[in-house]
């Protein structure tokens, strides 16, 4: 009998939660853009299959990395970018770049690559060489959530994932931010 109350108590409590809608899950948003490599630039890769090195650059909804990608190996050399972070001397050859040069608004680029504020200032960039041989998986960027009041939602944008970038690069030029108000 004592059972039999003290579950019937629990259900009576469980009923009476109420979750706030606003911290209910909603369902993750499907990832936008295209991992194919647009243009000219696409002549320089051929697609390839790396399973393990693709499941390395894919995130889960709001942690970051990619939401899709595909795996590339580079048959020519090509100029990449990256933003990076001075106080971390170790990020200026981390795992993510881009085919584009970086320009405009900061807050702008970091929404388009889902670069929340605590991981780099992006007070630094480095152009560099990929060289040709290397694998590397295009892919547009998954949402992240950066605090309880900042968060990006996927984006079209395409990033490069590279491991081991300081041997996939060469002929690297160094640039520092200024501050410029419009």
């Amino acid at each position: 009998m004592k059972r039999i109350l003290i579950g019937a108590l629990l259900v009576v409590i469980q009923g009476c939660v109420n979750v706030p809608k606003d911290t209910e899950q909603l369902p993750p948003a499907p990832c936008i853009g295209s991992t194919v490599i647009a243009g000219d630039l696409g002549n320089q890769f051929k697609q390839v299959q790396d399973s393990a090195l693709l499941a390395q650059a894919i995130g889960e909804p709001l942690k970051g990395k990619l939401c899709q990608g595909t795996v590339y190996e580079s048959t020519d050399e090509v100029t990449i970018y990256r933003a990076w972070n001075s106080t971390n001397p170790q990020s200026e050859f981390g795992q993510w770049w881009s085919f584009q040069f970086p320009s405009g608004n900061t807050a702008k680029y970091r929404e388009d690559y889902e670069i929340c504020y605590q991981w780099s200032p992006l007070d630094k960039l480095v152009k560099c060489t990929l060289k040709a041989g290397t694998k590397v998986v295009v892919g547009n960027g998954q949402s992240a959530q950066c605090s309880e009041y900042l968060s990006y939602p996927v984006s079209q944008q395409q990033q490069v994932f590279i491991t081991n970038a300081s041997d996939a690069v060469e002929s690297c030029e160094g640039y520092d931010s200024v501050m410029s108000w419009k």
